[in-house]
């Protein structure tokens, strides 16, 4: 398979990368930037919140496609909104979300993966 660009990337190649993240890592962010560079505050926020938990967990940038991503992130979520977390191959929410379980002291235990 030849490798195109992100930014030149189709609907369908786009909606095959996040069904292989998904599908692939235990825990997968899809953000804006990455985890080094967050290039908004709710990623940078979601990346604080899984590291807090999680050593090892994927990031993916959307931002080199990002119509194609949010199309494809909300056919798995039902949601348009970024950044969002799936574990084990669920959809878990947003930056919100991931503060909401934290402050209820579930966020580990939900990103624990057996």
């Amino acid at each position: 398979m030849t490798f195109t660009p992100e930014s030149e990337a189709t609907s369908e190649e786009v909606a095959d990368r996040v069904d292989e993240a998904i599908a692939d890592n235990d825990v997968v962010l899809f953000m804006k930037g990455n985890r080094l560079m967050p290039q908004c505050g709710y990623s940078k926020r979601a990346v604080a919140l899984i590291a807090e938990h999680v050593e090892e967990f994927e990031t993916v940038d959307v931002l080199p496609a990002l119509p194609e991503y949010r199309e494809a992130l909300a056919d798995h979520s039902g949601w348009e909104t970024i950044p969002q977390t799936f574990v084990d191959g669920e959809f878990v929410g947003g930056s919100d979300v991931l503060a909401e379980l934290e402050e209820r002291g579930e966020l580990g235990e939900t990103l624990a993966v057996e």
